[in-house]
């Protein structure tokens, strides 16, 4: 089992904590991080982009002119691509990007992910994080205690309006809960920040 340093909010190690190889010490595969990944990616997307057929553009009717004699190419349309108004060739359509994936896949992406996390040091625990009030400077100031202002993932073991609120404003910051933790903000973040609570709480739902 991995051990890891705890710290407090002053960023001084305060301690050690054993992770589950269960979640944190699997293989890796990287095959369904990557798939997590893009499926995560495509479920965002709105798939509203749409252009015009030469079915669907007005005109055309009436062949634009005679058939020989003119010096130009035959045509029957000015529905063509060609033509300026013309319509578009394989126009895009409204579609749904998103797919499945099944359950076991889904915990194994995300094992694998906080695995990888924890291998390339990329998880700090914090024995607390607790803030008496909503201060985004609070929370820079504690973040940098820790070294990990830079695109950091916090995650609490269950929400808490008042951290959540406290790092909204910071672009590179992401807070999320453990029940609802996803592997693109895992992979997407520089540092990986686990309360104890929110290590305890993972290990009991995906152990």
């Amino acid at each position: 089992m991995a051990n890891v340093s705890v710290l407090n909010m002053e960023g001084a190690a305060v301690g050690t904590i054993e992770l589950n190889d269960a979640v944190f010490g699997i293989d890796v595969n990287e095959h369904l991080v990557h798939m997590a990944v893009v499926q995560y990616l495509a479920n965002r997307r709105q798939g509203t982009q749409k252009a015009k057929t030469r079915s669907e553009v007005s005109g055309g009717g009436k062949k634009p002119y005679r058939q020989k004699g003119t010096g130009h190419a035959r045509q029957g349309s000015t529905r063509s691509p060609q033509f300026t108004g013309g319509g578009v060739v394989f126009a895009p359509q409204p579609r749904d990007y998103s797919f499945k994936m099944n359950k076991k896949e889904k915990r194994i992406a995300l094992k694998s992910a906080l695995t990888d996390s924890v291998q390339n040091d990329r998880v700090i625990v914090l024995d607390e994080l607790k803030l008496n009030e909503i201060k985004t400077k609070e929370m820079i100031r504690i973040l940098g205690n820790i070294k990990a202002a830079d695109k950091a993932l916090v995650v609490t073991a269950e929400k808490d309006d008042i951290v959540v609120k406290s790092a909204r404003n910071l672009a590179k910051v992401v807070t999320t809960e453990a029940s609802i933790l996803n592997v693109y903000d895992i992979m997407n973040a520089k540092t990986v920040v686990l309360t104890k609570d929110a290590v305890a709480k993972i290990e009991e739902v995906y152990a």
